[in-house]
């Protein structure tokens, strides 16, 4: 009888387990299929679906200038899925996207703190990758294994970007939504993982933050008419 129960009870953990199982399998696919959870009261005029079937968006003039593999900028670890795109400021008013980049490259010398991202913005324009997408960047603590990060240079003294930074940001953000199947409603500010105010402009107004989704949402519409 002992025997009998014995094969009886490790049949029933046996289903338990492989229904168990099942369950995360099945509830993994669904909640990856699934939006984002938004974060401000953005809302999409377009279905998630049609905007990133309709993305064809044109990759913009980036200049591939990587920083040396080190422990406190490159560790030069391997990118998973990527989930979302995050905007930041340089918090360092005036600097421009090279001076950017060479701060990131010199804390693999001086070790004072960890920081980089993928790409850095200047304010007039131009795009510096420092990280490539196979990589992670260290930007956003509790998410560096599944996102891409971009940082932007600023002149004003509350954050606001210049035009030629934000036309760039518009750019390259409907380029890297097409390169991972994303949508606007991916995009995330630094503030929106752990409450950090970068960037800065976009913290403090966020109308100006649902704008830039709105309008990175018609750019990527009006490039495929």
């Amino acid at each position: 009888m002992a025997a009998k129960m014995t094969v009886l009870l490790g049949f029933v953990l046996v289903i338990f387990f492989t229904g168990f199982t099942l369950y995360k399998l099945i509830g993994d696919f669904t909640k990856s299929n699934e939006p984002q959870q938004t974060f401000n009261s953005y809302t999409p005029t377009v279905e998630r679906r049609e905007v990133i079937k309709a993305n064809e968006t044109n990759k913009p003039i980036i200049t591939e200038d990587f920083l040396t593999i080190n422990e406190y900028s490159r560790p030069g670890e391997k990118l998973g899925k990527v989930k979302n795109i995050f905007v930041h400021y340089t918090a360092n008013q005036g600097t421009s996207a090279a001076q950017n980049r060479s701060y990131f490259e010199n804390l693999g010398i001086t070790g004072e703190t960890s920081a980089s991202a993928h790409f850095v913005i200047g304010y007039e324009g131009e795009i510096i990758q420092c990280i490539p997408l196979d990589e992670i960047a260290y930007a956003v603590v509790q998410r560096n294994y599944d996102s891409i990060s971009i940082e932007c240079c600023y002149l004003s003294e509350d954050g606001k970007f210049t035009d030629e930074t934000y036309q760039s940001l518009l750019r390259l953000s409907a380029w890297l939504l097409k390169e991972y199947k994303l949508a606007p409603d991916d995009m995330r500010r630094h503030y929106d993982e752990g409450g950090k105010k970068c960037p800065l402009y976009y913290v403090e107004h966020e109308e100006a933050w649902e704008k830039f989704l709105s309008d990175l949402e018609q750019h990527i519409m009006k490039n495929q008419v």
